[in-house]
């Protein structure tokens, strides 16, 4: 019997997971298959009842469902309580348990490279649902301190306040200050949506150097102005494609514990770009 998976959203006609899921399934002679479902705001309930009378084995979650599936979940995972959003979830006979693999896929291509993080100095730009994964997945690494620089100073007071909760050292800054004092981080992470189609830069990239890692978590376009700038000034670099297809793979795991095909997977979603 095939086995359904899903990845439930709106707007979801973008996504890139059936292509990753099914190639993967495919590449593993999987007898699975995996759909984009569009379920509008205000019809989770309603969607998620659809999928448990179609006996789904598992799905993804992506916007706007990622906090308000939690309401809808029997249990859930330890980063899926710190951060307080879902992204995959397990259907074991009707019993919904969740996960959130944002905070592993976030270090993983950090780590890929070696990149030490533990007493390292954070600029993260942006303050949404992402950043609270980032932030969690910080304080696991044990960084010295986390600056947040959004827009607006009260959604990133909040985000400190929950570093701080996690025992780490944060402040806010705003975007025009952030490019100023970029050069005293080791790592600076864009979690906004510029960037997105190749909108821009949040910040001044002046005082990025050699010593710089920048991790922007936009993957389309895979080159964005904040990678393409900092290149230019000698920075390390990490694509948000790498995220993606990393917390993918978690997500692949948790369905099937075993590990997910990266290559096959990997290219599938280079291939896509």
């Amino acid at each position: 019997m095939t086995r359904t998976y899903a990845v439930i959203g709106d707007p979801i006609d973008h996504s890139l997971s059936p292509a990753l899921f099914n190639s993967a399934f495919l590449f593993l002679g999987l007898d699975c298959a995996y759909i984009a479902y569009r379920i509008p705001k205000g019809e989770l309930a309603f969607g998620i009842d659809s999928l448990r009378k179609i006996g789904i084995s598992g799905f993804n979650v992506t916007i706007p469902h990622k906090v308000e599936m939690m309401r809808y979940l029997n249990e859930v995972d330890t980063e899926c309580k710190l951060v307080g959003a879902t992204n995959t979830v397990v259907n074991n006979n009707g019993i919904l348990k969740g996960y959130n693999t944002d905070v592993a896929g976030f270090m993983d291509p950090i780590k890929n490279r070696n990149i030490k993080s533990t007493g390292s100095d954070v600029l993260l730009l942006g303050a949404g649902g992402a950043a609270r994964a980032i932030i969690v997945a910080f304080s696991k690494e044990n960084v010295k301190k986390i600056t947040i620089a959004n827009r607006t100073k009260q959604t990133a007071d909040e985000l400190v306040r929950f570093a701080h909760s996690l025992g780490m050292d944060s402040d806010y800054s705003d975007l025009e200050n952030a490019g100023r004092i970029a050069g005293n981080y080791k790592f600076v992470i864009n979690a906004t949506s510029i960037g997105l189609k190749g909108s821009g830069c949040p910040i001044s990239t002046d005082k990025i150097n050699k010593d710089s890692v920048i991790y922007d978590i936009v993957y389309m376009p895979v080159e964005t102005p904040l990678i393409q700038q900092s290149k230019n000034q000698g920075a390390t670099i990490i694509y948000g494609w790498e995220m993606l297809l990393a917390q993918a793979m978690k997500g692949f795991e948790i369905w099937f514990n075993r590990p997910a095909p990266y290559e096959a997977m990997k290219l599938t979603l280079l291939g896509r770009f």
